[in-house]
């Protein structure tokens, strides 16, 4: 999955929400699930991914991310719902438990 997108990530209980970019949603969505890469979405254990939207090029998608990021949050609630009116995880069959643990493992041990 090679493509600019921005995407939001929630908590289980969906209550609250973080906007990103990147050129590859699947790396990025594996990089959350283990908690790595951003201190907030760590911090508040945002894994789950609620919406996404991709891009011809990151130009487009750094944008839009800037323009979502100023949003106020019911309307960023709003655009979720709209597509994901369960507010179900796009990618919960993406990674088994081994993968995301194993991912983990290896990124620290990259970092020792």
């Amino acid at each position: 999955m090679k493509y600019p997108a921005v995407y939001i990530i929630s908590n289980y209980k969906r209550t609250t929400l973080y906007i990103g970019v990147t050129n590859n949603l699947e790396r990025r969505m594996l990089e959350h699930k283990a908690g790595i890469g951003s201190v907030f979405a760590s911090q508040y254990q945002l894994t789950d991914l609620v919406h996404f939207e991709k891009f011809e090029n990151m130009t487009d998608a750094i944008r839009r991310e800037k323009q979502l990021k100023n949003w106020h949050a019911e309307w960023k609630w709003n655009l979720v719902r709209e597509t994901n009116k369960d507010l179900a995880d796009l990618a919960f069959d993406w990674f088994s438990v081994n993968e995301i643990e194993q991912f983990r493992i290896d990124m620290e041990s990259e970092y020792l």
